[in-house]
């Protein structure tokens, strides 16, 4: 079997990265940049017969948290990582340089600052041929990972060791694959379109970053790409240097009561409705916040909510539980208190309140206000000439910014928008619709043109 045909890449559609098993032969594999979320991991492993003898990690994670610890104890998988990490758990410290022997092949670990400071690189060799290289959030498909994750005071010294990160790497042979662990969808960078891997080649052909002519080029264009990311980001990079609590037995979806949902909203515990936008719409509980259940399901849980608050959950029952709970567990959300039995119909027939929120076309606006929650980036390229944009992460911290009286929320699609509307409904706000597409639907439907800029 070819070489490459022995990578596994593993992507996680939520996150927006890739994880990667590669087949060592004989029955042992390594895994770079496992989440805690290891399913696709186990059942990749599972299905070669494979026992993971070493886990990798390219750096300290801030999206997500390490599944490396838990490959240590279910499958006494080595921990390869920096030295310069100074991780608190057992794991082999590595420096510039340093090489660990694979049996038959070798993996070089390559000094990569510049996404994080301690960020390591890894080059697989067969024999003395360059194979490809790991580079997680150094080098990646069209961009590089930001650089302001450990702080706004070392961004810009951090994007010059990115810049110096990336010329290293150019420096491998052209035929070298180039397997990032962050892609398209992940916050910790936005690079266009899906492709996930690439080669050293093709990004010197491609990459506008590495094409930048010098330093202070690539500075201004990589910190012009920065835009905001989830809060939770600011705490799990401490939380994998700790070493993540290990899981010992599979999260579960505890059915409660009304009377026990009502217990923990006393006890300041949160309502998030994971169904779909036209489900809540037509009747959810009074102050529940709505999270669609889709790839961005986790991200907005972290970016919105405390890890400290009980969270019960409502779903639609053809939901899958797992599908609710590993997301969350993966970005340290472990307060899931259970799911209200029978959904938003047993709450009514307990004499609950159901509250409904209006639906509208993109050619039926018909509010004076309209306010676009996407991402700045996502406004620029072209928004409706008359909507405020608030991006969604900001919003709790803007509600009264508003003027009064009734307002349209509207975001890429729906999904964003119904989380904004149950904000602003949780904040007392009413007269709230939510715009069921987003700005091309509009102009589609009006004949009218999109602004772009500021």
């Amino acid at each position: 079997m070819d070489l490459h045909d022995r990578l596994i890449p593993l992507v996680d559609e939520v996150l927006g990265n890739s994880a990667y098993l590669l087949d060592l032969g004989d029955g042992r594999a390594l895994a770079v940049d496992p989440s805690l979320d290891l399913r696709a991991v186990d059942r990749a492993a599972a299905k070669r017969g494979l026992r993971i003898l070493y886990a990798a990690e390219t750096h300290l994670h801030a999206d997500f948290l390490s599944g490396a610890r838990q490959l240590s104890i279910d499958h006494d998988a080595h921990i390869l990582a920096s030295a310069a990490g100074n991780r608190a758990f057992g794991h082999t410290r590595l420096a510039d340089g340093d090489e660990v022997d694979l049996g038959g092949l070798c993996l070089r670990a390559l000094e990569t600052p510049g996404h994080t400071p301690e960020h390591l690189s890894y080059l697989l060799l067969d024999g003395t041929r360059e194979v490809g290289v790991f580079t997680g959030g150094s080098l990646i498909v069209g961009a590089a990972a930001r650089t302001d994750l450990v702080g706004s005071d070392r961004t810009e010294q951090l994007a010059r060791a990115q810049y110096r990160s990336l010329r290293r790497l150019a420096e491998l042979p052209d035929a070298t694959a180039v397997w990032p662990t962050h892609g398209a969808g992940s916050f910790c960078s936005a690079p266009p379109g899906s492709t996930r891997t690439s080669t050293i080649g093709g990004e010197k052909a491609a990459n506008a970053l590495l094409a930048a002519p010098d330093e202070d080029t690539f500075v201004t264009r990589l910190l012009a790409s920065l835009g905001s990311y989830p809060a939770y980001f600011d705490r799990l990079t401490e939380v994998n240097r700790r070493g993540p609590d290990l899981i010992t037995t599979p999260p579960t979806l505890v059915p409660l009561d009304p009377a026990r949902v009502r217990s923990v909203l006393g006890d300041g515990g949160y309502v998030v409705d994971v169904r779909p936008v036209a489900d809540y719409a037509a009747g959810h509980i009074p102050g529940s916040v709505s999270i669609p259940l889709r790839a961005q399901y986790a991200t907005w849980l972290g970016w919105l909510l405390s890890p400290d608050v009980p969270i019960v959950i409502v779903r639609d029952p053809r939901q899958d539980a797992d599908d609710i709970l590993w997301p969350a567990l993966n970005i340290g959300y472990t307060s899931i208190a259970g799911e209200l039995a029978g959904g938003a119909a047993a709450w009514a027939a307990d004499g609950g309140k159901l509250r409904a929120t209006r639906l509208v076309k993109p050619g039926g606006l018909d509010t004076p206000v309209v306010v676009d929650v996407r991402q700045r980036s996502e406004h620029d390229a072209g928004h409706l000439p008359h909507a405020a944009l608030i991006e969604l992460g900001d919003l709790a911290d803007h509600t009264t910014d508003l003027p009064n009286g009734p307002a349209t929320v509207m975001c890429g699609h729906g999904e964003r928008a119904a989380t904004a509307a149950s904000l602003l409904e949780r904040a007392g706000r009413t007269n709230l619709s939510i715009m069921v597409g987003g700005p091309d639907d509009w102009a589609t439907a009006t004949g009218r043109a999109l602004v772009t800029g500021r």
